[in-house]
């Protein structure tokens, strides 16, 4: 499937996981370190490849949250997703990502956030897209 280039963000990564990655333009910079629980060092100040895939995530189901319920005349602009990534080894292989995503809007009724946010989910966000069909992405919902 093609799309129509709208943004392209680019970023460099240096020594893996326990190095640095940083955005070409200057507007993301972290060191990077593994963490205690997968036998790294777990370096203060430091993160993974899968929270800045949580932080990323989050953000963008929000917004693809926010403009199903606007095109809806809803306003979900105080939906607040919180989205955990969890890593671990594969059955066949290698290593693997799973995705829950909470979805918390208590001004909207929960049938109504529940269809947003399936809406969101099937139609909209990129990273639902991308995920779809080789990460388990759970979703879970709290409205009114």
């Amino acid at each position: 499937m093609e799309i129509k280039p709208l943004f392209t963000a680019k970023a460099t990564a240096t020594g893996g996981r326990n190095g640095h990655s940083q955005a070409e333009d200057g507007s993301l910079s972290v060191d990077l370190s593994v963490p205690k629980a997968m036998g790294g060092p777990g370096k203060p100040g430091t993160t993974t490849p899968e929270h800045l895939f949580a932080a990323g995530y989050a953000a963008c189901f929000g917004g693809a949250i926010d403009y199903v319920a606007s095109q809806k005349k809803k306003n979900a602009k105080g939906a607040a997703v919180t989205c955990s990534v969890t890593i671990g080894p594969r059955t066949a292989g290698g290593f693997g990502l799973a995705v829950k995503l909470h979805v918390v809007d208590p001004s909207i009724p929960q049938a109504d956030l529940e269809a947003l946010a399936r809406e969101a989910h099937e139609q909209i966000c990129p990273y639902s897209h991308a995920t779809r069909g080789n990460v388990d992405v759970d979703i879970s919902v709290k409205g009114a």
